[in-house]
């Protein structure tokens, strides 16, 4: 399952703090070849609270980078608000277009840092083709290949930003399903009743839904199943005009539009647990980096995820912002 290509089919949105930056001449022209493009210096106004304690980062000069779609560019300012508060000038290189860029740029060392996922970087960038179901021996497995590369991995949050099928509250009062096996079992007991509105990679990757109706047992036919955007899938779930809608776990939309997710009860579907990925030249000449991170991630949930990034793709709101807002109510920094 390679997150770059289906993530470009999600909502993104620029932080219009970093626009606004760029627009005043904050604008910091780097290696091309990495996809990095831009930069400016993050100028929040952040004290320690839980992170931060005694500024262990008190005279680094550190850079944090994302992906473009909207949990990359909150978890990118949420990594560099951290970071600040531990007393670290901060550049931001948030929304770099696709995966690889992000990536190259750690790996190279034109950026220090970012939030990435396990199973992005066990199968896209390092080869792999199985993933592997534990989520904590995928991390691990992650890690020891990782070094290296001269990257190294942080402990993981709970975050997992995977595949799911979802069904609103209605079907979900109809048909009572819970699970990816409670599916299947309908699709058998009453066929017409599994219908599938899905990307068109997704309906046609091995690791997507061939897949999992190989591991599950099922067997629809092609006219139960809607090949459409990812956005409209969302909203004909939520409608009903099918059965089960293709989402990704953490997306703001399931809340905000009472989505309920199908549990992959066989663990089908490879784990994206978000974890910092740190440049080691960087982690080795700033070891607090690893205690500044820690609390914050241990935070980071699904539920977390859902309920900040529905602020950004729901409300409209800036993702910087969002992510202060959370920090600073989460007690982690103070303003």
């Amino acid at each position: 399952m390679r997150r770059t290509t289906r993530r470009r089919t999600q909502r993104r949105r620029t932080s219009a703090r970093t626009k606004a930056l760029v627009a005043v001449g904050g604008v910091l022209l780097v290696a091309a070849g990495c996809g990095l493009t831009s930069g400016s210096p993050m100028v929040d106004d952040v004290k320690p609270g839980i992170v931060g304690k005694g500024k262990p980062l008190e005279g680094a000069n550190l850079t944090v980078t994302s992906k473009e779609f909207t949990e990359q560019l909150i978890l990118g300012a949420i990594m560099g608000i951290a970071f600040q508060a531990a007393g670290a000038d901060v550049l931001d290189r948030t929304g770099i277009q696709g995966s690889i860029g992000a990536r190259e740029a750690v790996k190279g060392g034109d950026a220090d840092a970012m939030y990435e996922y396990t199973g992005t970087a066990w199968i896209t960038y390092l080869g792999n083709s199985d993933p592997i179901p534990d989520p904590q021996q995928q991390w691990d497995a992650v890690r020891k290949a990782d070094a290296k590369n001269g990257v190294t991995w942080l402990p993981p949050a709970a975050l997992n930003n995977t595949y799911a099928l979802a069904l609103n509250e209605s079907n979900l009062k109809k048909y009572g399903t819970k699970t990816l096996s409670d599916v299947a079992a309908l699709s058998k007991s009453d066929p017409k009743a599994v219908t599938l509105c899905v990307e068109g990679e997704f309906a046609n990757r091995a690791d997507g839904l061939p897949g999992m109706q190989k591991k599950y047992g099922m067997s629809l036919p092609a006219g139960n199943i809607t090949q459409m955007d990812t956005g409209i899938i969302y909203t004909q779930a939520e409608k009903g005009s099918c059965t089960y809608g293709e989402v990704f776990t953490t997306d703001g939309r399931i809340k905000a539009m009472n989505l309920t997710p199908m549990a992959d009860d066989k663990r089908f579907f490879p784990n994206y647990n978000a974890a910092p990925e740190i440049n080691s030249k960087t982690l080795k000449k700033y070891p607090g980096i690893a205690d500044v991170l820690a609390p914050v991630t241990k935070k980071l949930d699904n539920t977390v995820a859902q309920e900040l990034n529905a602020k950004v793709d729901v409300d409209g709101q800036d993702p910087h912002e969002v992510a202060k807002d959370w920090m600073v109510e989460e007690g982690f920094v103070k303003e």
